[in-house]
């Protein structure tokens, strides 16, 4: 216990001065003690893979193609993606791609995908088993993002929670359905919620004011998060209901149990203040791991629109994407931020400042492994080379490396597991 009381101490202080230089934004490096936090980790949890989620995506298809051809693409050389996969516009329903996919994850070194959920007989849930069949045969986890899936899914949330526990994690005899484990032992299910804060109305560029139409006052969220959380604690020792927001006072006021961001464009040195505010509340937090924004331009957009493209990032100097330099600059930054996000994440979540350690939880979303359209897969892409001369006419965001930013997580992860 000496050891490990040791290695606790030593890396709240090198949180602290992290926390310090981002406090003052300093360029000062300070050495990240990777050995001391994996020593505090292995001690607190038995399965430290099962603490680091991959958002995975089981949308796409291609016969017919199915988001592909989103935003005036015109597959197959014309896909919705800056990034060309390894795999092609490929079919999530194919047991091939999902076991390639599950090889590429446990190389990783993470335990558990998180699975993009758009309600019953959705296309996404007509895959979900298939997933799972093939996931439990490699030893990981699967848990559910629960996206904006119609107008009645406050409404709905109990029933549909309640067919995803009995449908996917009973009828199987929970062969990998995700049970968080926080320190102590205690094990429940934990639930990724999209769009739950959001403004009644906004003003568009014009300056009028648009009614938002998935928004639902906290107090509707609260009534629906309180009766799912009294029927999953008749079952489970804890539940644990993340909000994909950054806005803490509300997730509470919704009966949420902690934030949980998804957005890249969130900086690493935000993490603090969010962190902050979290336990403030009496929240828990969790950031993402992600390699910064690379998302496609929408075609065809109407001449009224108030659409606006979205910058790469992390930020830079414009891009020439037909320049070989450039994209080996993008693919660095990218690098970086992998880093940056994925220090912060540890550093804040075992500091003793904040509400996690109290509540003895520790966990990661990484975004993402296989979200195309907004550029932030870890799923590995072709190398520029391989690419044909179609693709390559096309100005594709690919470096020479397609397998760079796997790998990146690989070895950084291997500093933990």
């Amino acid at each position: 216990m000496e050891i490990t009381r040791r290695a606790f101490l030593a890396t709240s202080c090198v949180a602290t001065a992290w926390i310090a230089r981002l406090q003052a934004r300093s360029n000062q490096e300070v050495e990240f003690p990777w050995s001391d936090v994996r020593k505090v980790l292995q001690e607190r949890f038995s399965a430290l893979k099962r603490h680091i989620i991959f958002e995975y995506y089981p949308w796409y298809a291609n016969d017919p193609f199915r988001h592909w051809q989103q935003w005036g693409r015109v597959p197959p050389v014309d896909i919705a993606t800056n990034l060309v996969p390894q795999l092609g516009p490929y079919d999530s329903r194919s047991t091939a791609v999902i076991e390639q996919h599950a090889r590429w994850i446990v190389e990783s070194g993470v335990g558990v995908v998180d699975l993009s959920w758009w309600g019953r007989d959705s296309f996404s849930d007509t895959v979900v088993s298939r997933v799972m069949d093939v996931m439990a045969d490699y030893d990981i986890h699967v848990t559910f993002h629960l996206e904006p899936y119609g107008l009645n899914r406050v409404e709905n949330l109990l029933s549909d929670v309640r067919y995803l526990v009995q449908e996917f994690g009973e009828k199987r005899n929970w062969d990998c359905f995700y049970l968080n484990q926080r320190m102590g032992g205690s094990k429940g299910p934990i639930f990724k919620f999209f769009n739950t804060t959001l403004p009644e109305h906004i003003e568009d560029c014009h300056g009028e004011l648009q009614e938002i139409p998935g928004y639902f006052p906290d107090s509707v969220w609260r009534k629906a998060t309180d009766e799912l959380r009294l029927f999953l604690e008749k079952e489970f020792q804890h539940v644990t209901l993340l909000s994909n927001t950054r806005d803490a006072p509300r997730a509470r006021a919704a009966g949420f149990d902690g934030i949980a961001t998804y957005d890249p464009a969130i900086e690493p040195e935000q993490y603090l203040d969010f962190a902050n505010s979290a336990s403030q509340n009496d929240m828990l937090f969790s950031f993402n791991v992600n390699p910064g924004w690379d998302e496609i331009i929408q075609r065809n957009v109407p001449e009224d629109s108030c659409y606006q493209e979205r910058p790469f990032l992390p930020r830079t100097r414009k891009l020439n994407w037909s320049n070989a330099d450039d994209r080996e600059l993008a693919r660095s930054l990218s690098e970086s931020r992998i880093l940056e996000s994925l220090q912060g994440n540890l550093l804040l979540q075992l500091h003793p400042w904040f509400g996690n350690v109290d509540a003895g939880f520790f966990l990661f979303y990484i975004t993402s492994f296989n979200e195309w359209h907004e550029g932030t897969a870890f799923e590995p892409m072709q190398n520029r080379a391989e690419m044909s001369t179609q693709q390559q006419a096309m100005e594709y965001h690919n470096p020479s490396d397609g397998y760079y930013r796997l790998r990146s997580l690989q070895e950084l992860l291997a500093k933990l597991l």
